[in-house]
């Protein structure tokens, strides 16, 4: 399946100033897949190894991290030769050798013409957490996602829905009827399954939402034992915790994170470790309430007042166990989970496209979903789960801020007025 990701690695392979990439990213989330396939079309060989299937490795850089040593050592170990820009040497899971990591270092800077991509679900995790030399400023890095609306269309074999959902987000005219129908369908398909790799991939071959639903809880299950073998003892009961709680909260009407909520009296110092572990894994992330709407947002982020989303559709699905027809026949049954959810489902594509999101709440109780810088601007991201085309929040926010324009995301068709430009519930990806 095409993955957005191959462009870039397109790019940093043939970029003259290269550094070992470290591509990181939850669990499952396709790295090891999109690696190895883009090697396998782009380079004469592909040298693989998993520091998690094959402990052992760890001895070979325990002895001596110097390209010089390591090269003819694991071209002996793989049976292949590894060649200078014609080979490409992968290393899985390299949060597990914290020697794999540092030698980084030592290719970038004492052989700079080998291509070397090393992958890792928890290396957030592991940086945060151990004392090792990291390589700071010697490697390149990657975050991947799981699958956003656009690869899933792709996936489905949707390339000219996609070309004409394009152009109508450009030129700010509608869909045809028909069309925007069939791309709601395809929306709600995406809520279910999600975007792992896999649960996409026997969707086009089965399209059995029950084997898919089998698929994600295996996939939630090797979460939880993450969290048991990389996390410290004393949090790995808080973690869970926290996790099962994120989805409860996530259906509240004010989708604020509140420690209160996870546990009676429940307090950041307790839980404050447990959320950090979770976010470093790529498994959810915080959206953070801005103060001012002033450039740079960051430097006016209120690091107690936060909302945290998981990172896949499929998965929060699963966690919640909502059956599939009530999303597919938009049946009603779900109206408390929709904003959640649907705020969910924004943020995943937001983050994937690079932007760092903020939410922006009034005196009063105004609330913006999102705010973004695009095209210099900060711009307020509104988010609706139906063909709702009330927007006081925003309002309040136009009279105050005067931004250049303003996005709504919701179930309506593309178009531009009163300095709101309206953008589909599956067009999410264009912005």
């Amino acid at each position: 399946m095409y993955r957005k990701i191959t462009s870039f690695l397109e790019d940093w392979k043939e970029s003259k100033c290269r550094k070992p990439l470290i591509v990181q990213g939850a669990r499952q989330a396709g790295k090891t897949y999109a690696i190895l396939e883009f090697g396998r079309t782009h380079y004469e060989n592909t040298v693989y190894f998993n520091f998690e299937t094959d402990p052992s490795l760890k001895e070979t850089f325990d002895e001596n991290i110097s390209p010089d040593y390591l090269l003819p050592v694991l071209s002996r170990i793989a049976g292949q030769s590894i060649v200078k820009g014609k080979t490409l040497l992968v290393f899985d899971e390299i949060q597990l050798c914290e020697r794999a990591l540092t030698s980084l270092k030592y290719f970038c800077e004492e052989a700079p013409d080998y291509h070397v991509i090393a992958a890792g679900s928890l290396l957030g995790v592991a940086v945060n957490r151990t004392e090792f030399s990291f390589p700071v400023g010697k490697v390149d890095f990657k975050t991947m996602y799981p699958m956003d609306m656009e690869e899933f269309l792709i996936a489905m074999g949707e390339e000219e829905l996609i070309e004409s959902i394009k152009a109508c987000f450009y030129e700010d005219r509608p869909l045809p009827v028909a069309l925007h129908r069939q791309a709601m369908d395809y929306y709600r398909r995406y809520l279910v399954i999600g975007g792992m790799p896999e649960c996409v991939s026997k969707f086009v071959d089965t399209g059995n939402y029950v084997l898919i639903r089998h698929i994600q809880d295996t996939i939630l299950e090797s979460y939880l034992d993450d969290m048991s073998k990389y996390n410290n003892l004393n949090e790995i009961k808080k973690t869970r915790i926290v996790y099962d709680n994120i989805t409860v909260q996530l259906s509240k009407k004010n989708t604020r994170f509140q420690y209160k909520l996870v546990k009676k009296g429940g307090r950041a110092a307790e839980f404050e470790n447990a959320l950090e572990w979770l976010t470093l894994s790529g498994i959810v992330s915080r959206v953070y309430k801005a103060e001012q709407i002033k450039k740079p947002l960051e430097n006016y982020k209120n690091t107690d007042s936060f909302k945290v989303y998981v990172s896949d559709m499929g998965l929060l699905c699963a966690k919640k166990d909502v059956i599939p027809e009530d999303i597919l026949y938009d049946t009603g049954e779900l109206d408390d989970f929709k904003g959640g959810m649907t705020e969910t489902y924004v943020n995943i594509h937001l983050t994937a496209n690079g932007y760092r999101t903020y939410f922006w709440e009034s005196e009063r109780s105004a609330e913006i979903d999102f705010v973004i810088q695009r095209e210099g601007h900060l711009i307020p991201v509104e988010v609706k789960s139906a063909e709702n085309t009330k927007a006081k929040s925003l309002k309040v926010y136009v009279d105050r801020f005067s931004p250049a324009y303003s996005i709504k995301i919701c179930g309506k068709n593309f178009g531009f007025e009163n300095g709101i430009k309206t953008v589909p519930l599956y067009a999410a990806f264009c912005i």
